[in-house]
C-alpha cells in the first residue's frame, strides 16, 4: 500500500511516502512556519504522489479523539499561529493558499492523527528495537519534551494523550536556570529541553559536549522523569530520542541515576540489564516518519473492515 506520513515538528515538517513494510520511496522537509504558510505546501506535495492513506504524528497538545468535534486540532500550543488550527481537517477538506489565493483540494484518503512521540513509539514497535513488546515508552528530548506510551500493545490515550513533558521536577541543587515553559516554572520540558539548555548555558547542546556539569544536570532531570514513568507505566523498554539525546554520554549517566533513584525498590530482569532497558532509538531517526505511515496504514485497514 502506498502510504503518506507526516512528522509535524516544532522546527520542521518531514513528509514521506512509503509502504507498510517500512520502505520509504520519497521524502522532503519544510521549515515549520505559520500554518497558512506551511500547510498548503504539504497538501500540494502529497496531492501528486498517489497516496492511499495518510498518517500524521504532530507536536501537541492535539485532539486525538475521533469522536470529538475538534478531532485533529492543535490545542494550547505556544507555537505561534497553531493553537486551535485543525491540521487533520486541512488535509482532509482542503485549505486556501493565502499567497496565491488558490484553494487546494483535500486528500480523499483514510487519515489518522496522533502525537509525534506516539508515532515514534509506534515506529519502534513496528520496525525497531521494541518490536514484539506490548509495553513501551518512547521519550524525545529536543525542541520540546514528550513521551509516547504503549500499554497492552496500544498507544495510550485517555481524555487526551499523555503530556509527559510537563510533569513537575525537583530542581538539581546546581541549577539556577529559569524554566522556558510559558505555562510552568518547574516542569520537565521547561528545565531540560534543548531551548532550556541553550538559555541556561548560552550555547546549543551540541556545543556543550565537554561541559560535564551540563550533562550532570540534564541526566538528573531525565532520570527523575524516567523513574516516575517506570513506577506508573512499568514499560518493558525505554527508548530515548530527539536532538539532545545525540549526546551519547547521557545514556550511562541516566542509567546510573535511574538505578540510584529506584534504590532497589523494583527488581525485574529488565531493570537488571539497564544497558538493554534504556536505549537510543534504532531506526536512524526515521522512527517518527515510519510510525506516521503506520498510522495511515491503520486508518486504511479500519476503513476496509467497516
Amino acid at each position: 500500500m502506498r502510504l503518506g506520513g507526516l512528522e509535524a515538528g516544532g522546527t520542521k515538517m518531514v513528509l514521506s511516502v512509503g509502504d507498510e513494510n517500512g520502505e520509504i520511496f520519497a521524502t522532503t522537509s519544510i521549515p515549520t512556519g505559520r500554518p497558512e504558510d506551511t500547510v498548503p505546501q504539504m497538501v500540494k506535495w502529497f496531492a501528486v504522489r498517489n497516496i492511499e492513506a495518510l498518517g500524521i504524528g504532530t507536536f501537541g497538545p492535539v485532539d486525538v479523539n475521533p469522536d470529538s468535534q475538534t478531532y485533529g486540532s492543535l490545542l494550547e500550543t505556544p507555537k505561534p499561529g497553531w493553537a486551535h488550527f485543525n491540521l487533520l481537517s486541512a488535509f482532509k477538506n482542503g485549505i486556501e493558499d493565502k499567497e496565491t489565493g488558490e484553494y487546494i483540494k483535500g486528500l480523499k484518503v483514510p487519515m489518522k492523527i496522533d502525537t509525534d512521540v506516539n508515532g515514534s513509539c509506534l515506529g519502534e514497535m513496528t520496525f525497531g528495537t521494541a518490536k514484539g513488546l506490548s509495553s513501551v515508552l518512547y521519550l524525545t528530548v529536543g525542541t520540546g519534551i514528550g513521551a509516547g506510551f504503549s500499554v497492552d500493545g496500544k498507544l495510550a490515550h485517555g481524555m487526551l494523550h499523555p503530556e509527559a513533558g510537563h510533569i513537575r521536577m525537583l530542581r538539581h541543587p546546581k541549577d539556577k536556570g529559569e524554566s522556558v515553559c510559558p505555562f510552568h516554572p518547574d516542569c520537565f520540558e521547561g528545565l531540560a529541553s534543548g531551548p532550556s539548555i541553550e538559555k541556561r548555558w548560552g550555547k546549543k547542546a551540541v556545543m556543550l559536549s565537554d561541559n560535564d556539569e551540563v550533562w550532570e544536570i540534564e541526566s538528573y532531570y531525565i532520570a527523575q522523569a524516567l523513574t516516575d514513568y517506570i513506577y506508573i507505566v512499568s514499560p518493558q523498554k525505554i527508548i530515548l530520542g530527539g536532538g539532545v539525546m545525540h549526546q551519547m554520554k547521557l545514556f550511562p549517566l541516566i542509567r546510573e541515576q535511574v538505578t540510584r533513584m529506584l534504590n532497589g525498590y523494583l527488581k525485574t530482569p529488565e531493570l537488571a540489564d539497564m544497558d538493554s532497558y534504556i536505549v537510543p532509538n534504532s531506526l536512524d531517526d526515521n522512527q517518527g516518519i515510519l510510525g506516521a505511515m503506520q498510522l495511515g496504514y491503520e486508518a486504511a485497514r479500519k476503513k476496509e473492515s467497516n
